[in-house]
Formats: structure tokens, sequence, C-alpha cells
């Protein structure tokens, strides 16, 4: 049988190391090899993330502070972007317009989702094939979805319209478009289409992790459905809503694309968003710093929504 050898000092002579190995040094070898490693597996993610983030934010609040045009020389101004910005009419009725669509259309969304997540929640084919159907517009983008229905509700060649008019509820000289409530509306329609079917996903995979002897047992002290969903699923699903509400309030406050497609900002400048305007003031009016003034501003009212929405989370799972 083997043993460790230990050398123990004798008075007079200088202690000599253990030939047994130290446990320390070991923890030590393992934790600085990890450490390593983990270093290693975080440098291409790091890396990524500065350059094509952390880099670019840094441009853009440095391009903020100028008067950079296109072409011309660059001038540095301060924070005179940013009073400008609280002056200029244009972005003032683009930011509000952004929040009304915001307003309309996260609970728009909100609701359809839970409908359908509650919807596909049994299991069974039905349920799965339903849950494909509606899931088969997420994949469509946005560009594509957009210039789908601008074909739909064109006049006189779309099919939506012609069957509108077969039943009686529009006529062919209909423009949907040449108005501000029908146009809304046709856009807020096409969105719903485009993305209820990510929020149906992202519920219902929060709806699949509430234990089912919960809702059981509710049922059996007598409790309806409605009280089974407001007082059992609401609050087990508070994480996965406020997930939901991060993405769509976010996605409602950078609305670009569906508008620029769809309205071109029409009738007469009233679907402009505040994206849309940073667009055309960055790229056809080339005001640069202006544009990334903007940008910044946008991303302070992204972040300080984001923080309140989790803040409120948090609160409420505390209490």
């Amino acid at each position: 049988m083997a043993h460790n050898i230990t050398l123990t000092a004798r008075p007079g002579r200088p202690n000599r190391p253990s030939l047994a190995p130290r446990p320390q040094r070991r923890r030590q070898t393992l934790s600085s090899g990890r450490s390593r490693l983990g270093a290693a597996v975080v440098a291409p993610a790091l890396i990524l993330l500065t350059v094509f983030f952390f880099l670019p934010v840094v441009l853009m609040l440095w391009m903020s502070l100028n008067r950079w045009p296109l072409l011309g020389k660059i001038s540095f101004i301060g924070l005179g972007n940013y009073t400008a910005a609280f002056q200029d009419q244009d972005f003032l009725r683009a930011a509000g317009f952004t929040l009304l669509y915001t307003l309309i259309m996260t609970p728009l969304l909100l609701v359809i989702g839970i409908a359908l997540a509650l919807l596909i929640r049994r299991p069974g084919k039905a349920s799965r094939v339903f849950q494909s159907i509606y899931f088969l517009p997420v994949v469509v983008g946005f560009a594509a979805a957009g210039y789908l229905w601008l074909f739909m509700a064109q006049p006189n060649i779309g099919p939506m319209l012609d069957l509108l008019t077969r039943s009686g509820l529009a006529s062919h000289s209909d423009n949907w478009f040449g108005t501000f409530t029908t146009a809304l509306g046709i856009v807020c329609a096409m969105v719903v289409w485009k993305v209820a079917g990510m929020q149906m996903l992202l519920l219902n995979s929060g709806l699949q992790s509430i234990p089912v002897e919960l809702e059981e047992a509710a049922r059996i002290d007598g409790a309806s459905r409605t009280q089974v969903f407001r007082y059992i699923i609401l609050p087990l699903l508070r994480p996965t809503l406020a997930l939901v509400l991060v993405f769509s309030v976010a996605g409602s406050l950078l609305a670009f694309d569906q508008f620029y497609i769809m309205t071109s900002g029409g009738p007469a400048n009233q679907t402009i968003t505040a994206v849309y305007h940073i667009y055309r003031v960055s790229f056809q009016g080339f005001q640069l710093g202006y544009g990334a003034a903007l940008s910044a501003l946008l991303m302070i009212v992204l972040a300080i929504v984001s923080a309140i929405q989790m803040l409120i989370l948090r609160n409420s799972d505390h209490n």
C-alpha cells in the first residue's frame, strides 16, 4: 500500500516542502484554468458586441454633438442638436404618432396573443396544426408582409377590397390609404397578422410552465374559468407577460418598415413614426449629426420604458 511521505521539521533545520500534493494548489490551478477557458469562450461574443454595438453607440453619441453633414466640414456644437430636437415640430408630431401607435398595438397584440395561446393550449394534433398555421406569418419578413397587404388593400385590384365590395361593406372606389384612420387600421391589421404568432408562442411557453394541479384544485373548489384565469393563470404568467410587453413596446416604438412601405408617411405626413423621421433627416436631409441626436433620444426613451416595465415586474413579484 502506498503512503504519502511527509517530512516534519526538526529543531535547527529548515523546513522542507511536503511531498504530498496540496489541495489548495489544485483548487487554484483548476480555478485559473476555468477562468482562462471561460474568457476564451466569451471573447468572440465580446468582440462582436464591441464592434457592432458599443463602438457604433460611441460614434453615434459623438456625431450627435457635432454638425455633421454628409459632405462638408464637421463642427462641434455641443448639445445644440438636442435642444433643436425639442423645437422640431415634425419630430414632436412623429413622436406623438409613435406613442399613439404603441398604445394601440401593445394591448391589441397582448389580448390576441393570450387568446391564441389559450386556444392552442390543449394537447392534441389539432392544437399543433393550428399553432403552425398561426405561426406561419412570423417567418415572413416585414417588407414582404407590407407589400403583400399593400397589394391586397389597393383599390380596384386588391382582393381584400373586392371581397368587402361584394359583401356590401366597401366600394371599389374606396382608397383605404387616403385617410388617416383607414391607413393606420390597415397597418395595424398587417402587424397583428405578422406578429401575433410570436406573442402566442411566447405566452404558450409560459402557460405550459403553470402546474395543471392548481387549476384542477380551483375547479374542484368551484372557481369558474374566468376566476381561474384571473387569480391563477395571470399572476403565474406575469414574467412571460413582462417579456412580451417589453418586446411589443420596443417593436412599436421602433416601427419603420410597415409605414415606409405601406403608407410612405401619408396621408399628409400623418403616419410618420420617430424612426421614419430619423431616416428622413439622416438619409434624405443628410443631417447626420441631428439624426444621431434623435437616435440617442429614442434609445434613452427605450431604456427608460424597459427599466420601468422590469421594475414594475420585480415589485409585483415581491408583493
